[in-house]
């Protein structure tokens, strides 16, 4: 006797094996499971239960101790033992625990780095030298610094000498007065992959996206074992790849091979930002939308933007190289040069901590930014997954999870750490209670949960071209046309024929509105408004 969605049945549960071979950092196990009546297996269930209450696996065609299956074929099936029949103490689960507190795993612990799951992390806090360099950078004396902020010159004195220290009010109040501080730094998007098993192309545009699909073309791919890719406006920054419907020849049908994955590059994710403005979504809505969907994140990176020029990358990088630094990851590169910019890697997939001079990047494609210098945290898979976890389910900002992340996992010093200091059980401690921090690292670690995470609509445009004609093809024009041949260029342009990209890219440029919902709301899109505080609940639409 089991219970299905709260109908009873007379089926007996069958264990038919696992259809996950990895154990999931949650302790959760993914198993096939038949529905057996009169000696036939009716039906079968992929279900997700307890590795530790299922303790052992069973062998293969026996009963398993199922009493309850809850769910639907789009948000999945999960399955609770008898509490009878459960064996939480056996010795399989004992395993499992202390390989879990070997690895240091546990939902958001993982990246963490902490085994007990009720530690507190321990926040940087403001210094004397972080005062001292926010000062500096704003350009203030002490004395212009006390009178802006109403408070006593002494106050200033006392904590840049090391006799006070600075407060929480302190830090609110500095923000408060100087604006272009408190938005100085801040976190978006910057690139988001997802997986979903049970869809098409088609279905995640029409459903999940909700674009309008014929600002999307089809092409043939050979990318990542997919057949198919809708990409929109043809271009490469939000596309979709599944596999194509195929006849059986023999019998006519159309074989429809379902699975996809959605990516939206760094561009994409600005432009999908516009989709959710039309929408009134902000970015949890859109997740916790295709987690409906069984949407699984392949990848997920997170920007913090320095746009103050905190950061010096060439400061970075030689920390690094005269090892004023320390990271979890044993693994870093560096990349680059002076005049193109640096960048500086540390760990691999599936989590990398990337630095980078962005707006040398940008200015090297033609392009300008008020970003100075980026921080990013590339996540893959499960480890992306995490994070989504923690920020969807615990409802903790976004940004504290960031940073939390960035202060655990990298920490930049002034003086050089000895090998004996890396040897220390308690690496992190011994190196942040003996070696001076660099003020800009910690300064970053530390007022960044202040800022905020933001989003920026973007519309699709042919900038990319027009900067290239600009560059390139304006000075032979000029040419052209000062000897004569102006009307042959423009009797080119007004017959040549577009190729299926260059049509949907046309398309998509001119269209205001790229969203279904978009007809029944009524949203300024002229003078839309330049950025939305992801964390701010009235910051949804326009």
């Amino acid at each position: 006797m089991i219970t299905i969605n709260n109908e009873p049945t007379a089926y007996t549960p069958i264990f038919l094996g696992t259809t996950q071979h990895s154990l999931r950092l949650s302790l959760e196990i993914l198993i096939m499971v038949g529905m057996k009546l009169n000696d036939e297996i009716i039906e079968t269930y992929n279900v997700t239960v307890s590795a530790i209450e299922l303790g052992q696996l069973p062998d293969i065609g026996s009963e398993i101790a199922i009493d309850e299956i809850t769910g639907s074929e789009l948000s999945g099936f999960k399955a609770k033992l008898k509490q009878s029949d459960a064996k939480i103490q056996n010795t399989a689960s004992t395993e499992l625990e202390k390989l879990v507190d070997l690895k240091n795993v546990g939902r958001y612990q993982l990246l963490k780095g902490q085994k007990n799951m009720t530690q507190e992390l321990n926040v940087p806090t403001l210094t004397n030298n972080n005062l001292i360099l926010m000062r500096q950078m704003l350009g203030v004396t002490q004395k212009e610094l006390s009178v802006t902020m109403g408070i006593n010159e002494k106050t200033i004195r006392r904590i840049e000498n090391k006799e006070q220290g600075i407060s929480e009010r302190f830090v609110n109040k500095l923000l408060a007065v100087y604006p272009e501080l408190a938005e100085s730094i801040e976190v978006q998007f910057d690139w988001v992959s997802l997986t979903f098993p049970d869809l098409t192309s088609k279905q995640v545009i029409d459903d999940v996206l909700r674009l309008q699909d014929n600002l999307f073309l089809e092409r043939p791919t050979s990318q990542n074992f997919y057949t198919r890719e809708m990409a929109f406006a043809g271009e490469k920054n939000i596309y979709i790849q599944d596999f194509a419907p195929v006849k059986n020849p023999e019998t006519q049908a159309v074989d429809q091979k379902f699975g996809t994955t959605l990516y939206l590059t760094g561009k994409g994710t600005r432009l999908f930002e516009k989709a959710l403005l039309e929408q009134n979504m902000n970015w949890r809505d859109f997740f916790e939308k295709a987690r409906l969907y069984r949407g699984h994140l392949t990848r997920l990176d997170i920007a913090i933007n320095d746009k103050w020029g905190l950061l010096d990358m060439n400061e970075l990088v030689k920390a690094v190289q005269e090892k004023r630094f320390w990271s979890k990851s044993k693994s870093y590169a560096v990349h680059g040069n002076v005049d193109d910019g640096w960048t500086v890697d540390f760990g691999k997939s599936p989590f990398v901590i990337r630095a980078y001079d962005k707006h040398k990047e940008q200015a090297n494609k033609g392009y300008d930014t008020d970003v100075k210098t980026r921080v990013e945290l590339e996540l893959h898979q499960d480890k992306a997954e995490y994070v989504l976890d923690e920020w969807l389910n615990n409802h903790e900002k976004l940004v504290s999870i960031t940073f939390d992340i960035l202060y655990t996992y990298l920490w930049f010093t002034n003086g050089k750490i000895e090998d004996q200091q890396l040897k220390s059980d308690t690496v992190r401690d011994e190196i942040e209670a003996t070696v001076e921090p660099m003020p800009a690292w910690s300064l970053l670690t530390a007022l960044g949960k202040k800022m905020k995470f933001v989003r920026e609509p973007k519309k699709q445009s042919v900038e990319r071209i027009e900067k290239w004609v600009l560059h390139s093809v304006v000075p032979s024009l000029a040419v052209l046309k000062k000897t004569g041949h102006w009307h042959e260029i423009i009797e080119a342009i007004n017959t040549v024929e577009l190729s299926a990209e260059q049509e949907k890219l046309v398309m998509a440029t001119n269209k205001n509105a790229i969203t279904q919902a978009s007809r029944q709301l009524n949203i300024n899109f002229e003078k839309p408004t330049k950025k939305y505080n992801e964390d701010d609940e009235q910051g949804k639409g326009a």
